[in-house]
């Protein structure tokens, strides 16, 4: 199973970290971290992650997965990363991502037709691409599978494990890693949290959100630009 996970600058590292903890159990996982080059990356944080391969010398993948983060928004303008990606979706089994990640493999038109989650905050951008949006932890449309926000990475690595070799294998990873949640705060979700927190957290995202609609509508406008002429 050759997973390729791409990397990119100002990326949310728990969106692959998770994901990777998972995917790593697997008995024949070969796992490359990819970017353009294979300088260090430095996620949204300052945490530095060195890629394993170079786009250029990446390996097909069987397994595809694009994590989100505030650099998502740069990768749906880059045509070197969304030709890229459809590239390898080509020859992929399976084409996943979590939280805004699923916008990147949109923007990629890899979405259009598809069932497919993200962000709370961001998931109605999806609309934009031809995407279904649908507000659920973890969403499969054939080969499609897209996590939530940040800490869905583990759940969807987990289904993912499960549709690939079976619930037994995925139960095992799941204990391996003692994955039990049990939050402090049921919250977490608009759907659980109260008015005020969910407004104060869209307060503070405001500074960026007209950005990021304009960066969404742009990049949408400009592949359907591109499917037109294909």
């Amino acid at each position: 199973m050759q997973i390729v996970i791409l990397l990119y600058p100002n990326m949310t590292q728990l969106d692959f970290t998770a994901p990777f903890e998972v995917f790593a159990a697997l008995p024949d996982a070969k796992i490359d971290l990819v970017w353009k080059t294979t300088d260090p990356v430095r996620d949204v944080n300052g945490l530095t992650i060195v890629p394993s391969a170079s786009l250029a010398d990446a390996p097909q993948a069987d397994l595809l997965f694009v994590p989100g983060g505030f650099g998502q928004a740069a990768l749906m303008e880059d045509d070197e990363v969304l030709d890229w990606l459809r590239a390898q979706a080509e020859g992929a089994k399976y084409i996943t991502s979590v939280c805004t990640g699923s916008l990147v493999l949109a923007a990629a038109g890899l979405l259009d037709g598809y069932r497919a989650t993200s962000h709370w905050h961001w998931i109605e951008q999806l609309k934009l691409f031809g995407a279904e949006p649908v507000s659920e932890r973890v969403v499969i449309d054939r080969n499609r599978i897209t996590g939530a926000g940040v800490s869905a990475g583990i759940d969807m690595a987990l289904s993912l494990v499960a549709e690939l070799y079976g619930e037994p294998l995925a139960r095992l990873i799941q204990l391996g890693i003692e994955y039990d949640p049990d939050p402090p705060f049921d919250g977490g979700h608009p759907r659980r949290e109260s008015e005020e927190i969910v407004a104060m957290l869209t307060a503070r995202m405001e500074s960026i959100a007209e950005a990021r609609w304009e960066v969404a509508e742009k990049a949408a406008a400009r592949l359907k630009e591109r499917e037109a002429t294909d």
